[in-house]
């Protein structure tokens, strides 16, 4: 198996002890979450704002290609204000984003859903024909990702959770090396595999 990634422009630091990559917090901490400082204006809150959705608030039908990009602007601002945020969690220096909030409300989660989907379909050439969702964030809205894009939904987990022919990676962590791994037939050859983790997706590779 190889992957060729292709990453998003920006792939936001996460809040986890573990991570060392560059905050983008106006001060030097790292964040679960992407929030511009304060020298630099919010694109999304420029943004003039969509034409109401005909299909209603929770967005049930895909937008046209004139209205995404405002409307993709117009639901992260929405979401970004859900967001809670906690600072020094898990410990001192970390500001933690609290997405459960979005979860709580049927009208945030589909926004969530929606500006996700809007997101991969201005990204990349071809919709994915696999969501692959990453241990455990990448369950909460992987599996209706998938739906919305007609892909199919598969789990990348901790070892010892997941049953049969097993493909196993080891990565390293501030505290020494964990595994993920995949059930050996989950993805066929030549798929395009999408794999989330957290709010947004990491990139997308083909399947070989």
């Amino acid at each position: 198996m190889s992957a060729k990634p292709v990453s998003f422009d920006s792939h936001p630091p996460h809040g986890h002890p573990e991570n060392q990559g560059p905050s983008t917090q106006n001060v030097d901490r790292a964040s679960t979450a992407s929030h511009p400082p304060s020298v630099k204006p919010d694109p999304t809150t420029t943004a003039p704002h969509p034409k109401l959705n005909p299909h209603g608030a929770k967005g049930s039908e895909p937008s046209s290609s004139s209205s995404g990009p405002a409307e993709l602007s117009d639901l992260k601002v929405r979401l970004r204000n859900a967001l809670r945020q906690y600072p020094d969690f898990p410990s001192k220096g970390i500001l933690f984003e609290d997405i459960m909030p979005i979860f709580s409300s049927p009208k945030l989660h589909a926004d969530l859903v929606k500006a996700l989907e809007l997101e991969v379909r201005a990204k990349f050439d071809k919709t994915p024909d696999v969501i692959v969702g990453l241990e455990s964030r990448g369950f909460l809205f992987g599996p209706s990702l998938a739906l919305r894009l007609d892909a199919g939904f598969v789990p990348v987990r901790k070892q010892g959770k997941l049953p049969g022919k097993l493909e196993t990676e080891g990565y390293e962590k501030e505290y020494g090396t964990d595994f993920f791994q995949i059930q050996s037939d989950a993805i066929a050859k030549g798929q395009t595999v999408l794999v989330v983790d957290d709010i947004m997706a990491t990139g997308m590779f083909y399947y070989r």
